[in-house]
């Protein structure tokens, strides 16, 4: 039989996407087929992410299926189609795929810093990233991401340009007020700034957008849910029982507003001496993974504590940049694949994620 591009299809019908368990073909991954002679052609795969971790077994199937019809595969390119939810864009976010919030219960976490480096290992990984600071009251983007002092522009007077770093766009309030000034605002006005800084910015075509969120379960999260439609929610938190009871409250409220956890993350997870190479559990270990399991959602691993992170921090150099090589930054950066993939496989699936509900307060507060 002829070996034709249709014929080359045909063949790898059969191969199966590893975690959504439908035929490649049929979800348009397969692409760009060339016919190079009867026995070798070559393929591009256009993944769900550029983060997907699953490029090994994926090649292999492939390779199995052609070769099992006498055809070898000469070369294998990748691409990468991030899809967004149904019905994810809206008003505020027109060009934005998906939106991924970071919480916590609590304050003191680190979830500004799982945050940063989340965006820009995601960046890192292929994938056009936003960051929003949506702290009002405590921004801390403008230094965590080397960028403080420094103020976007607003060519027309309207829409502000994010500022650029680390290949991600990022936008906080901190780049407007005097780092000195307190913000003493009500909800109304925590609710304008939000919007604003979701809507009169040029985020332009972004795969994903991070939003560091204030601690606990106040206006801006409800502002969020009612404006947003969201991909997910990562909760952070630290292993001890304090931490953790505060970690399951942000569970709850997520599920109150329709937002889908994508998981918990652990940070300050132990210390590890640079010298004898003993760990130490400051605040204990592993509450996270038991809390995620009780809650049945992900558990999307632990971050030790290093004096690089909080170095990378202060000097506006997350670690997945400054240290790539250390056990952080590789955490960091496996976190984002996992996330990056959990939301894929929801977007593919067709499940309504996060669909924004508009409840009053007193619903959402379960009065």
């Amino acid at each position: 039989m002829e070996l034709t591009q249709a014929r080359v299809l045909e063949i790898l019908r059969p191969v199966k996407d590893p975690e959504l368990n439908r035929s490649m073909v049929e979800l348009g991954m397969i692409k760009d087929v060339v016919v190079h002679s009867p026995r070798e052609v070559s393929i591009k795969v256009e993944l769900t992410t550029p983060a997907c971790p699953l490029k090994e077994p994926i090649e292999k199937s492939l390779r199995e299926a052609l070769a099992a019809s006498g055809v070898a595969l000469s070369e294998i390119t990748w691409g990468a189609q991030v899809r967004a939810p149904p019905g994810a864009q809206s008003v505020l976010l027109p060009e934005v795929k998906n939106v991924i919030l970071v919480g916590s219960g609590k304050g003191g976490v680190g979830k500004s810093t799982v945050a940063a480096n989340l965006a820009v290992a995601l960046a890192k990984l292929g994938a056009k990233t936003g960051l929003l600071d949506a702290d009002i009251y405590g921004p801390s983007m403008p230094l965590m991401m080397g960028l403080y002092g420094k103020r976007p522009a607003s060519p027309d007077g309207k829409i502000i340009d994010p500022l650029m770093a680390h290949g991600v766009s990022v936008m906080s309030i901190g780049f407007f007020v005097d780092p000195q000034q307190a913000m003493i605002w009500r909800g109304p006005m925590l609710h304008g700034a939000l919007v604003q800084l979701l809507r009169d910015v040029r985020w332009g075509a972004l795969d994903y957008l991070v939003l560091d969120l204030p601690p606990g379960t106040g206006d801006i999260q409800l502002t969020i849910s009612q404006q947003v439609k969201c991909a997910g929610a990562v909760i952070v938190t630290t292993p001890q029982d304090v931490a953790l009871a505060d970690a399951i409250k942000a569970k709850a409220m997520f599920d109150k507003v329709d937002i889908p956890v994508l998981g918990i993350v652990e940070n300050m997870s132990y210390f590890e001496c640079p010298h004898c190479h003993t760990s130490t559990e400051i605040f204990s270990r592993g509450g996270a993974a038991k809390a995620a399991e009780k809650l049945c959602v992900p558990y999307l691993g632990e971050v030790p504590i290093h004096v690089d992170v909080r170095v990378g921090g202060d000097a506006g150099v997350p670690i997945v940049v400054s240290h790539p090589e250390s056990t952080e930054a590789r955490q960091f950066m496996r976190i984002a694949g996992v996330v990056a993939d959990r939301i894929s496989v929801t977007n593919m699936q067709g499940k309504q994620a996060g669909e924004a509900y508009h409840l009053p307060i007193a619903a959402v507060a379960g009065r």
